[in-house]
């Protein structure tokens, strides 16, 4: 295959496979099925799942632009070329960003005393300002980057002549996806991450939060 047909065939695996995997992992997964919850807690399945999701996503994103840039010579200013690369910058963002989200704390956290309150402290379990300010921004900018990529892919496929044989391919996945968040939601699946992790007892300072902002 050529670098373009490889870009999109890596582009359609990154953002229509991996990413909302990722996506799902992370909003349906935290408390699986099978799991006593909360006498079991910090069940990690989810979070292995969304991380690996995360950072191969952009490693073929990022192998998908590098391909395309070197197929047509330098940055397209389309509507494919300008969705297309602000859904990746957003992609590799998300992957920064994780690295400043600060830290957990927590009774389980390393060097945290089980019985000692006072060592548990943590960005994630007090929900400090720099806490909150990840996760709005990770939720905001993970689906904003999901919008794009649809917006890009149409167009992508449009460029290469694969409209007419995979437009309907992807609105039946798309439909799919909608379809999965809808029931996995109805069933009650969401979970708190917060909760999750520490469970429901509100001497955990995160529990005592306004409900509307978990």
């Amino acid at each position: 295959m050529d670098p373009l047909t490889w870009h999109a065939v890596l582009m359609l695996a990154a953002w229509l496979v991996l990413a909302p995997l990722g996506v799902l992992l992370a909003r349906f997964f935290k408390i699986t099925p099978r799991q006593d919850w909360p006498r079991q807690l910090d069940n990690r399945l989810w979070w292995h799942g969304h991380l690996a999701c995360g950072y191969l996503s952009v490693a073929v994103i990022v192998l998908a632009v590098v391909l395309a840039v070197w197929a047509s010579g330098g940055f397209e200013f389309s509507t494919h070329g300008v969705a297309g690369s602000l859904a990746s910058a957003l992609a590799v963002l998300q992957v920064l960003s994780g690295w400043l989200r600060g830290s957990k704390g927590g009774p389980t956290d390393n060097g945290a005393v089980p019985d000692d309150p006072s060592t548990w402290r943590g960005d994630h379990y007090d929900m400090t300002p720099r806490r909150l300010a990840f996760e709005a921004w990770h939720k905001t900018a993970g689906y904003a980057a999901l919008v794009l990529a649809v917006a890009a892919t149409v167009t992508g496929l449009d460029l290469l002549g694969w409209r007419d044989a995979l437009l309907s391919w992807l609105l039946a996945l798309l439909l799919v996806y909608l379809a999965v968040f809808v029931l996995l939601q109805r069933a009650g699946l969401k979970s708190d991450t917060y909760r999750a992790i520490w469970g429901p007892d509100e001497r955990h300072p995160g529990n005592r939060r306004d409900p509307r902002q978990r």
